[in-house]
């Protein structure tokens, strides 16, 4: 390996992946316009006019607004690693901090200073979005105060949890062996399974009221739906969603004694029982195909080859001048080698996205078929068409855009499943 092999295949793959995401883009916001001025056959006695017009405009405006983004975020990559900030950053940080605070609390500084760095670069697209987009289509009902108050509490959660975290795995790297990833791996999968049990019950409730489902006709249906379905959950939950969208979703989270099942207060003020239900019997096919426990698996794989491989490219000298580390500037750390791998490795992870999305939608047909032998067809077919309108989802959507992104199937190709079935 050499570093201009490394530069090469990298900004090769960086030139690519911005490329085809620039035109899937402009495949899907030419498609949705072409389709704007009608509604679908499929649909025209149940979508209007009005409502199929406002998720052609909404999903044109995301999408531009992301043409955007993806620019921005390119460069922003191009310039922590060909152009030379990361290593810039890196001598900066390292002479000034290494002396005081020894070397793990100076690897600890450039993670902290990458983090908020990035963060503040992405903070005005954020506020765009939420404020600006999502306020134009009617979906924000974020206060500034709400917004900030989140901003800081998250902020505070990830220093509590990410440091700690990030110390433990660049103390491995340090002085496990040339095995530390296999050590790596096993602090990653622990501290992603007691995440199952205490985000829904610690970390959730910090941004969101959760209360006891109160509608005592629908909690029955509910629980008999469970029952038939032979899954056991600690309660059931409506979330005040409302307060900072208009979305509207259900799910169940959490693990063993902490699963719950979660209704936004949105989904909860646009569906009847039976749809209600028949959402639910949807997010329990998950649970029955045991869909949450294989994606995990598939995730834990990732992490582990990506560890692996961290394992050998930290040992090559052209991995990092081959992503803008100056031999003359840098003294190689795990930090160092870790961000280089956080960073790279999304443009690579693109070209197997189309695979992930594929997956993901199967699940997807998989649990509505489970949920209609669970609960009536229709009043599922009934509340996917009310979510996809309150959601401002598109109908039309690009199909070869749908193969590489959806992770979920469009609803035309939803309901055809579901009236086959």
């Amino acid at each position: 390996m050499n570093s201009l092999t490394v530069t090469t295949v990298f900004a090769t793959a960086l030139v690519l992946m911005l490329g085809l995401r620039m035109w899937l883009i402009g495949r899907q916001v030419r498609h949705v316009a072409r389709h704007r001025a009608g509604v679908p056959a499929a649909f025209a006695g149940t979508v209007s006019l009005e409502a199929h017009q406002k998720a052609a405009d909404y999903t044109i405006a995301k999408q531009r607004f992301e043409l955007v983004t993806i620019a921005w975020g390119g460069a922003v990559l191009l310039g922590w690693t060909l152009l030379g900030g990361l290593d810039a950053l890196n001598g900066w940080l390292r002479d000034g901090l290494q002396p005081r605070w020894g070397d793990l609390g100076y690897q600890l500084g450039l993670m902290v200073a990458v983090s908020v760095i990035g963060a503040a670069l992405d903070l005005p697209f954020d506020l765009w979005r939420t404020f600006r987009l999502e306020q134009r289509f009617g979906f924000n009902r974020m206060t500034w105060g709400l917004w900030l108050r989140d901003l800081l509490m998250g902020s505070l959660l990830g220093a509590l949890i990410g440091l700690p975290l990030a110390a433990l795995m660049l103390w491995l790297m340090a002085a496990a062996g040339s095995l530390w990833w296999l050590w790596a791996f096993g602090v990653l999968a622990g501290f992603t399974l007691l995440m199952q049990v205490l985000y829904p019950t610690v970390i959730a409730p910090l941004f969101n009221k959760f209360q006891p489902l109160a509608d005592e006709g629908l909690a029955e249906r509910v629980r008999a739906l469970m029952q038939r379905c032979g899954f056991r959950a600690q309660g059931l939950y409506v979330m005040d969603g409302s307060k900072r969208s208009a979305h509207a979703n259900a799910y169940f989270t959490g693990f063993g004694a902490s699963k719950r099942v979660v209704f936004f207060d949105t989904l909860l003020s646009r569906l009847s029982p039976g749809q209600v239900e028949a959402v639910l019997a949807h997010e329990l096919g998950h649970f029955h195909h045991r869909h949450v426990p294989k994606r995990l698996v598939a995730v834990m794989g990732v992490w582990l080859l990506s560890l692996a491989l961290l394992g050998w490219l930290m040992k090559q000298p052209a991995f990092y001048t081959g992503l803008g580390v100056q031999p003359n500037l840098f003294a190689p750390s795990d930090a160092l080698a870790l961000l280089l791998v956080v960073m790279a490795g999304p443009v690579f992870g693109f070209f197997i996205g189309p695979l992930t999305a594929a997956v993901s939608r199967r699940h997807e047909f998989e649990a509505d078929a489970y949920a209609c032998r669970q609960a009536a067809a229709a009043d599922l077919q009934a509340a996917l068409l009310k979510l996809y309108e309150d959601n401002a989802s598109t109908l039309t959507p690009d199909p070869l855009y749908v193969r590489v992104y959806y992770s979920h199937p469009p609803a035309s190709e939803r309901l055809a499943a579901m009236q086959g079935a």
